[in-house]
């Protein structure tokens, strides 16, 4: 039997506590050993047997650690990404993956070089209501797709205290905070786009950085992706609809697995993961006559276990990560350029 892979994660912070921990713990093919705590230190009380460091350099140093989970401050990633791979460990990076294309592309090289594995955790892969909006893309129901919106609102007029986000440095603002998991969910359904453009703003007052974004993504068979994030939406729109020459699907933002891990609410429990009632998407047909036919479809449940089962196959197995380097790479340079064409 295989031994599990021993993971260390370098914040224990609420992305710590809430998106990784649970899903280490609770997965047989690994080991919780060791998390980074600076200052309080709490995650021994949910898990007794942890290790719990002072600095992100003496949990790279240990020798019983084989994967790292990256997910300090965005401006960090690339730093602690490199050090872990140098190291020779397996590295698990959070959200934006790097502040720059120019730095996944030496990051990738770099695991190349070391006989590493580097992935990025895009959990929002594996929401209910997005596992939901690539099953009816999927199953052809809407005919050719026209026009898609992606979209993540949000109503916080108040400064954060999270100074990586809020202050302009690598890999602020809502750019490399929201983008992120709305244009990997595009990447993943329709792959690169032949162009993008950017429109950013800052709206909030005393916002040093973008807390608006709107990309349209220009896709073959004139298809347009528009995908939108805001701060400032105290009525949010529909996240996802979905409209072709057959019909149209429109589903809210719905998934529960933040509010339920927070709670304390595990991973293999009954009903993580279920949406409410009330939150089935909306399904509308039009038939050959040009007769209306509405259903509501129950989303599927979603689960970030998927996302460690798949790190598992790819250290273990050398199995394909879903999320490839070109993906990344495409996700980058789409975030970070006012407009693109792509080859």
């Amino acid at each position: 039997m295989n031994h599990p892979v021993v993971t260390g994660i370098l914040s224990y912070g609420m992305s710590g506590r809430v998106f990784h921990a649970p899903f280490v713990q609770a997965n047989p093919a690994f080991k919780l050993h060791a998390v980074t705590e600076r200052t309080t230190k709490t995650a021994q009380e949910r898990y007794p047997g942890v290790i719990s460091y002072n600095s992100v350099d003496e949990l790279l140093q240990d020798p019983q650690i084989g994967l790292v989970i990256v997910n300090t401050p965005n401006n960090t990633h690339f730093e602690y990404a490199k050090k872990a791979l140098l190291a020779r460990k397996h590295v698990l990076v959070e959200k934006p993956f790097a502040a720059s294309s120019l730095e996944a592309k030496e990051l990738f090289e770099t695991a190349r070089e070391n006989n590493c594995k580097v992935m990025v955790y895009q959990n929002r892969r594996f929401d209910s209501d997005f596992q939901t909006v690539k099953r009816i893309k999927e199953e052809g129901v809407l005919g050719r797709l026209i026009e898609v919106h992606f979209r993540y609102d949000r109503y916080r007029k108040e400064i954060s205290k999270k100074i990586f986000k809020e202050e302009p440095l690598p890999a602020s603002g809502l750019t490399f905070d929201l983008g992120p998991h709305l244009i990997d969910q595009v990447i993943s359904l329709f792959g690169k786009p032949v162009s993008s453009a950017k429109t950013t703003g800052n709206y909030r007052p005393g916002s040093l950085v973008d807390d608006y974004i709107n990309f349209h993504l220009k896709y073959p068979g004139n298809l347009n992706v528009y995908v939108t994030a805001s701060l400032l939406v105290a009525n949010p729109l529909p996240a996802f609809v979905l409209h072709g020459t057959d019909g149209s699907f429109i589903k809210t933002r719905a998934d529960v697995q933040e509010e339920q891990l927070d709670a304390g609410i595990l991973p293999d429990d009954t009903g993580y993961g279920v949406e409410p009632d009330g939150s089935e998407g909306q399904l509308t047909i039009v038939d050959k006559a040009g007769n209306k036919q509405t259903q509501y479809i129950t989303s599927l449940r979603g689960t970030y276990n998927h996302l460690f089962n798949a790190v598992n196959a790819c250290i273990r197995y050398g199995e394909p990560y879903p999320v490839t380097e070109e993906d990344i790479i495409c996700q980058l340079q789409i975030l970070e350029n006012d407009y693109r064409v792509f080859s």
